[in-house]
């Protein structure tokens, strides 16, 4: 039997029970990490996992197409008000791409967001006051500041067991991610629409990949560079599952002809594709079928 949970704050105990209770011999879950980790402790071990992510995109050293490019890392961090599991959730952007106005550019297309048409809405697992805590955690830490957005959304009726948040960036020195004091509160996953942004050169490519592999989710990812050098040196250092390379590349939009699912994960679902029906659709199982007759002189041999 196949059946679909759609879980969220209020019914996820129950929809727990349901699961221990029907003894559910396989679940495919995609959400926040927190409850994968959960789900696999409690269901012991019988889950595959799209995953949640802390993805990451890496704007490399050739700026082309900044309009496009620029529309599509506000799509990728804000679309359903980032509330999906390959959300852009940190961007590393080349000095090249700041010296052309691209903080400006990102900043412009986020405020064009609203409720009434639809491109913001409700934050189902993050209230207001979780996400204002997690912004002032970011911003304490030396050289960090608010890019854009930070305040709550004003003339609504959402009630307050949800988030109803600006679109917001947080620019935090690339230098104070990567120490360990820092490390866990900048690539802590905030499911809504809110994203950390860096940026690095040349010399410094080593710390935005030593922060990549140190993440602890890896679903999806993307190089957005048409440079052959720079993207082989990006891939082969990072171990994402889905990985879009060139300057169209992004983190959302995943079609149905390719693997999608965190790589270096055996619970790895690997969603749209024929490989995920196999690991969660269906299971191994052997009948050995041995009908032939026993010969007539057969005798009971020694013990062995």
């Amino acid at each position: 039997m196949i059946f679909s949970v759609i879980s969220d704050r209020s019914n996820g105990p129950l929809c727990m029970e349901v699961l221990k209770q029907g003894e559910s011999r396989m679940t495919l879950f995609t959400g926040s990490q927190p409850v994968a980790e959960l789900l696999t402790t409690e269901l012991r071990g019988k889950v595959k996992l799209e995953d949640a992510g802390f993805d990451w995109k890496i704007l490399g050293p050739d700026v082309l197409d900044i309009d496009y490019v620029a529309w599509q890392c506000d799509q990728d961090a804000y679309a359903y008000s980032g509330q999906k599991c390959s959300a852009q959730s940190i961007l590393f952007v080349h000095q090249n791409w700041v010296k052309e106005g691209f903080m400006d550019k990102i900043k412009a297309l986020a405020a064009r967001r609203n409720l009434k048409d639809m491109t913001l809405g409700p934050v189902l697992t993050w209230t207001n006051r979780r996400i204002q805590k997690h912004i002032d955690e970011l911003t304490r830490i030396r050289g960090a500041h608010t890019l854009f957005g930070g305040n709550p959304l004003e003339g609504h009726s959402i009630p307050e067991c949800y988030g109803a948040f600006e679109p917001t960036a947080v620019f935090v020195p690339l230098a104070e991610i990567v120490k360990s004091e820092n490390f866990a509160d900048v690539t802590a996953e905030l499911f809504g629409p809110f994203q950390v942004v860096t940026e690095y050169n040349d010399e410094t490519l080593p710390l935005v990949l030593e922060a990549c592999e140190r993440m602890e989710s890896h679903l999806t990812a993307a190089v957005v560079s048409n440079d052959l050098e720079f993207q082989m040196k990006v891939l082969s250092s990072t171990v994402n599952g889905t990985t879009y390379a060139g300057v169209r590349a992004r983190t959302t939009g995943a079609p149905q002809n390719h693997w999608f699912g965190p790589a270096g994960d055996p619970r790895s679902a690997g969603i749209h594709t024929p490989e995920a029906i196999k690991l969660v659709w269906s299971g191994q199982r052997e009948i050995i079928h041995d009908h032939g007759r026993v010969d007539p002189s057969w005798t009971t041999p020694e013990a062995s």
